[in-house]
């Protein structure tokens, strides 16, 4: 398709070559497009798009050569390095109103700004800024739109008196059950026991759409409780490796209401993974299932879990009320679990463990560059960040019903989690592969209004086609983050709902959140990130560390301002402040957090994610170290002297992909193909299924420091060349 046409050129020829066949649809698709952009004669392309989004123009129906020619010919002449990306979405004044964010502003913007405040679009900038330099005065407004309950209130929002905190102490003398916040009703956001709490399917079932109510919700959580109450010592760290399910969510929710900690460990880890992180958080027990169904077909799980020599593992079945296997001795049965709080004369009842706000409820793990992955604690902190994230720039409001494919593995997990039920939404779950068209007619049967993706799910269902005939109309908004999007995967995406917006969303484990994202009071560009998040002091740094000049395009690293609500002060494994702040740069008096992305700030102040400063790479939305993958690679064949494992990005963007760099054993040969196979099966078997080679390369020697570090960075920039070269053959 001829992407470099104006769109006052295009004709019914080019209409029918894009997909629309049949002649007369062609014709008045052309007539009614004339038509539009007639009303837009001579104005800026972002206008003429805007009109023809606006006018429903293009229909979720028509094909996306359709969507792409339209698209690409209004901006056909548009120089993004003069005047910034180009926009696909713009918030009506209206819609700013009733958003989260813009009501607040309405009602506080005056006072707060004073005169300067306008309205919640053109006062948005104004207003973020105000949140970075006075962090206290908008904690205490959202605090109020959350359904946070404190069982003791804090004294003050931030104490910054204690100079070896660099990021302050959050809500000091606080004590509250976060989880406790999830599950009990309230006024504001509205929550009664009778709203649905969680709308579900399995895959195997179609038809069936399964609702949980919030009373109900909460009395599976509180038996469950009980039920920890009887196996295990209050503060015991205990895993769940499992899909996303209903139970999954029951048993997260019931460890930190009974004042136990969260270990969590994604169902796609090897063995060898999984007991590397019941080692690091001395786990006493793990929540897994029998096995995984995909499709039909059943995956080992438990297994797994036994070979990583796990503590007491109790199993749910993934089928109905048996286990499908052998137990050992040690382990136990879900319902067997259950049926130990019998006895009690109210089992659906339980009082939470109140709590200071900055306990642990949560060990997630994120990849350093070396040995273990990091293991970071949450405490009741972190899900009033993550849930603000959402309730400001996503925009979830009581109503909303939010589904966003993950696990309790990954962030996005306990994100998702506490994102929807602190702002009293509904949560979406579906039983099954997100790739397959099962999970898209869910997304349509159960009303979803929000839906998260990472780019590579997006990708699968444009390549696919697998989405065509659904209704996604009833979406306001989508969600991406894990990886960098591609602009075409998100044209399509946008476009399945009449072009809603996609928030793009860029952070991480340690941060219980996104630093950089999209918000609904902002025009959004494709594969871009609108704003620093609201109180998320965003500074870019030269090679020199001194940081660019605020809203001047620049390429650099990113630093982060220490006082982030939320953001982790420990890790159970390394040093913290060896990691995130030794060697960082003052600024404005404070040291910078360090959080490791090279960005980009474009013409009109977007962002743009451009990798990582070190050498941790994003595969799939994963990350991972050059270092764990090389360790793999090494003894994957004979022939091998050494391995260099660098990712990069496809020249039209998109996920990352991985490339092996080999040094050869002297007197061996060897082939690109053939140890491409064999490096995937080791990496598959030993880190992550998930991850696959795309290049292997073998090279005579690796390019080294004096002081004889391996140079990436050198190998990286040769792939990338080399791939420029490629995409212009």
């Amino acid at each position: 398709m001829e992407k470099k046409k104006c769109i006052t050129e295009v004709g019914v020829d080019d209409i029918i070559k894009a997909g629309l066949s049949v002649e007369e649809e062609a014709k008045e698709f052309y007539r009614i497009l004339k038509e539009t952009i007639g009303e837009a004669k001579g104005l800026d392309p972002r206008d003429v798009w805007r009109k023809v989004v606006d006018n429903r123009v293009l229909k979720p129906w028509h094909p996306h050569g359709v969507h792409q020619l339209i698209y690409y010919s209004v901006y056909s002449h548009w120089d993004s390095s003069t005047k910034g990306p180009p926009l696909y979405w713009f918030p009506s004044l209206h819609e700013s109103r009733r958003a989260n964010l813009g009501r607040v502003m309405e009602i506080h913007g005056p006072k707060l700004l004073g005169t300067e405040y306008k309205d919640p679009i053109k006062s948005f900038s104004l207003f973020q800024k105000f949140s970075v330099e006075h962090p206290e005065a908008y904690w205490s407004i959202v605090l109020k739109e959350l359904s946070v309950v404190f069982h003791e209130p804090p004294k003050c929002i931030l104490d910054t008196t204690d100079k070896s905190k660099p990021g302050g102490t959050w809500l000091p003398g606080s004590v509250l059950n976060i989880a406790e916040c999830c599950l009990q009703p309230a006024s504001h956001p509205s929550k009664k026991d009778d709203d649905v709490a969680i709308v579900w399917r399995d895959e195997m079932d179609e038809s069936v759409l399964h609702h949980l109510k919030l009373k109900e919700f909460r009395e599976q959580v509180m038996l469950v409780a009980n039920a920890l109450d009887t196996t295990f010592t209050k503060g015991d760290a205990i895993a769940i490796d499992m899909p996303m399910t209903v139970s999954a969510v029951i048993i997260y929710l019931a460890i930190v209401l009974a004042g136990f900690v969260v270990v969590s460990i994604a169902d796609s880890f090897a063995a060898k993974e999984i007991a590397t992180r019941l080692r690091v958080s001395n786990a006493k027990g793990i929540f897994t299932q029998d096995f995984i169904l995909r499709g039909g077909r059943k995956f080992p799980l438990y297994s797994r879990v036994v070979e990583a020599n796990s503590c007491k593992a109790i199993v749910i079945p993934v089928i109905g009320n048996d286990v499908g296997l052998q137990l050992r001795n040690q382990d136990q049965t879900w319902i067997d679990f259950l049926s130990s709080v019998n006895h009690l004369p109210r089992p659906n009842y339980y009082s939470p463990v109140y709590q200071p706000v900055d306990s642990l409820t949560n060990i997630l793990f994120s990849s350093g560059t070396t040995g273990d992955p990091k293991a970071i604690g949450w405490t009741h902190l972190s899900p009033i960040r993550c849930s603000e994230d959402a309730w400001a720039h996503i925009d979830i409001q009581d109503g909303d019903v939010f589904c966003w494919p993950t696990n309790l593995g990954w962030v996005m997990g306990p994100i998702l989690l506490y994102s929807t039920f602190l702002c009293g939404a509904t949560l979406a779950l579906f039983h099954g592969s997100p790739l397959s068209r099962g999970f898209g007619k869910f997304v349509q049967d159960a009303g979803v209004t929000v839906l998260g993706t990472v780019p590579s799910i997006v990708k699968a269902w444009k390549s696919t086609n697998c989405m065509e005939g659904l209704d996604w109309t009833k979406l306001k908004s989508f969600c991406s983050t894990g990886e960098a999007s591609n602009v075409d995967d998100d044209l399509w995406l946008s476009s399945r709902a009449y072009y809603k917006p996609i928030i793009e969303c860029c952070g991480g484990t340690e941060l219980a959140s996104s630093y950089i994202q999209g918000c609904p009071l902002q025009p959004q560009a494709f594969g871009a990130f609108s704003t620093a998040s609201m109180t998320a002091g965003v500074v870019i740094l030269d090679e020199n560390g001194v940081s660019y000049p605020d809203d001047m395009p620049c390429v650099g690293e990113v630093g982060l301002s220490p006082l982030y609500l939320g953001a982790s002060d420990r890790l159970l494994n390394a040093d913290h402040d060896k990691v995130y702040f030794k060697g960082m740069p003052m600024y404005k008096g404070m040291q910078l957090r360090r959080h490791g992305d090279i960005i980009k700030r474009t013409v009109g102040g977007y962002f743009v994610v451009q990798g990582r400063a070190d050498d941790t790479m994003n595969l799939g939305g994963i990350k991972t170290s050059s270092v764990e993958i090389e360790r793999v690679c090494d003894r994957a064949e004979e022939s091998i002297m050494e391995t260099a494992a660098i990712s990069v990005a496809p020249v039209d963007g998109g996920p990352e992909l991985l490339v092996i760099f080999v040094v050869l054993k002297k007197g061996f040969d060897g082939e690109p193909d053939k140890l491409k196979l064999k490096f995937s099966k080791a990496i598959q078997n030993n880190l992550n299924p998930l991850f696959k080679v795309s290049f292997v390369k073998i090279v005579p020697e690796f390019p080294r420091t004096a002081s004889n570090k391996l140079l990436r960075r050198v190998l990286r920039d040769q792939m990338k060349h080399e791939l420029s070269v490629r995409s212009k053959i």
